[in-house]
C-alpha cells in the first residue's frame, strides 16, 4: 500500500525532543486512518538533531528527512515539506509535541469535504503571557483576513496537496495558511484538538514573533491578495 499522507515535522534545536516524536509516531503509524510517512525538516539546528534525526530515518523507512545549510525560518521548513510532498494529503506539527499526532484522525475524517483541516487547541497549556499575545495576533490576522480561523498557530494541520503546492512562500506563511487556501477558492474548517505543557526544549518564539511580527506580516498578506492570480483549467489538448 503506497504513502497517502506525510506529515511534515519542522526541526530547529530540537534533540531533546527527537526521540519521544520517533515513539510516538511509530505509535500513531499503528492508528492512522491513511498510510503515512514523516518528512523532517531540519532548519539549520547548531545542536545534534541532524544526527539524531539521520539515526531515525536510518532505522525506519517510513522517516524521510531535508536538511537546510542554514536556518531560514518555520515558513520556509513548511514550505520546502509542501514542495517535497507527494503524497495527495499533507500535514504538519511541532517537534516540541505540545500537540499529539493521534489527534490527526480527528482532522483526516473532514478532509474529503475541506481542503484544509486545522487544529483549534482546547485548554492550552501556555503561560499567561503567551496565551494572551496568542490571542491577540489571532485577533489582529482574523480583521485583515477574514478567514474566521480561531488559532492559526496551531501546529497540527492537514492540507490536500495541490492546495499547499500552490501556496506562494513568504517569511510568516504559516500563520496564513487557511487565508492563502480561501485565495484558492478551497474550504477550510477547525476541530478542537488536545494540547500540552512542552517538556523539553526552549521555545523559539517570543512576544515579539507573536505580536509585532504577525501585524507586519498582515500587510504582505494583504498585499498579496491584491496581486493573486488564481485559475483552473478547464481542458489540456
Amino acid at each position: 500500500m503506497s504513502y497517502q499522507f506525510t506529515i511534515i515535522i519542522p526541526v530547529y534545536n530540537e534533540e531533546d525532543n527527537l526521540k519521544r516524536v520517533e515513539r510516538e509516531m511509530l505509535d500513531y503509524f499503528k492508528i492512522a486512518s491513511k498510510k503515512t510517512k514523516v518528512l523532517f525538516v531540519n532548519d539549520g539546528s547548531s545542536d545534534n538533531s541532524q544526527q539524531i534525526i539521520e539515526t531515525i530515518c536510518k532505522d525506519t523507512e517510513d522517516f524521510t528527512f531535508l536538511s537546510f545549510e542554514k536556518n531560514c525560518g518555520l515558513s520556509a521548513a513548511i514550505s520546502a515539506g509542501f514542495n517535497t510532498c507527494e503524497t495527495e494529503l499533507v500535514g504538519y506539527i511541532d517537534a516540541d509535541l505540545q500537540t499529539t499526532p493521534s489527534d490527526f484522525n480527528l482532522l483526516l475524517p473532514h478532509i474529503s469535504e475541506n481542503d484544509f483541516v486545522t487544529g483549534v487547541r482546547a485548554n492550552r497549556k501556555d503561560s499567561f503571557v503567551k496565551n494572551m499575545s496568542s490571542t491577540i495576533a489571532n485577533g489582529i490576522r482574523r480583521s485583515f483576513t477574514s478567514d474566521g480561523m480561531d488559532d492559526t498557530g496551531c501546529p497540527l494541520k492537514v492540507i490536500k496537496t495541490d492546495f499547499a503546492k500552490r501556496i506562494p512562500m513568504f517569511e510568516g506563511l504559516h500563520r496564513f495558511l487557511p487565508a492563502m487556501i480561501l485565495l484558492q477558492n478551497g474550504k477550510i474548517k477547525q476541530i478542537p484538538v488536545q494540547h500540552f505543557p512542552r517538556i523539553a526544549g526552549e521555545a523559539k518564539y517570543g512576544v515579539w514573533n507573536r505580536l509585532a511580527g504577525p501585524l507586519m506580516d498582515c500587510f504582505a498578506y494583504l498585499w498579496m491578495k491584491k496581486k493573486y492570480i488564481n485559475y483552473s483549467i478547464a481542458t489540456k489538448g
